[in-house]
């Protein structure tokens, strides 16, 4: 049954675009884990809980990565080498200090977004508006817990930028 109004062969970007995506996420998801599991010091306590809330997103965002490709008739990719071997994400490292942590996660995150707009293009290229319905809020969220996690990592005293004010 075909129920898309998009040529398959032009799904196929996408397709590939999401696995990479997907890759990207595995891989995230996994240094998220090794974060949680490894945290130490005086952040732990709230170091630890955040990155549990970020690592069950991350759970959550894969099946639905995954979902979508299959529900543009692809199978996803499913291997953790094949993850390995796409991802524009590398493995966490264990001796980390909580500092570092958080900022491997906002690297992680700007190759995640990086990735999102290669899917976003791809499918608004091709009139794929539920892949740009899915990525555009994923973009979103995670530019989001990416302020707040940049906002953990700076000194309390300013930091962000004054806009001027517009002239008439």
């Amino acid at each position: 049954m075909k129920y898309s109004h998009i040529n398959e062969d032009k799904i196929e970007l996408v397709v590939n675009e999401l696995n990479i995506l997907l890759a990207d996420y595995h891989i995230y998801y996994q240094n998220l884990r090794t974060y949680h599991w490894n945290i130490l010091g005086k952040n732990f306590f709230d170091l630890h809980v955040k990155f549990e809330t970020l690592y069950i997103d991350a759970r959550e965002k894969i099946d639905e990565i995954a979902e979508r490709i299959l529900t543009l008739r692809f199978h996803p990719l499913s291997k953790a080498s094949q993850y390995l071997e796409i991802s524009n994400i590398k493995e966490a490292d264990l001796a980390l200090t909580d500092t570092d942590m958080v900022g491997r996660i906002i690297e992680n995150h700007k190759s995640i977004l990086q990735q999102m707009t290669h899917v976003f293009k791809q499918a608004a290229n091709i009139g794929d508006e539920g892949t740009v319905d899915l990525i555009g809020a994923y973009i979103r969220e995670l530019e989001k817990q990416t302020w707040m996690l940049n906002a953990w990592s700076h000194k309390t005293n300013g930091g962000l930028k004054m806009s001027k004010m517009p002239t008439k």
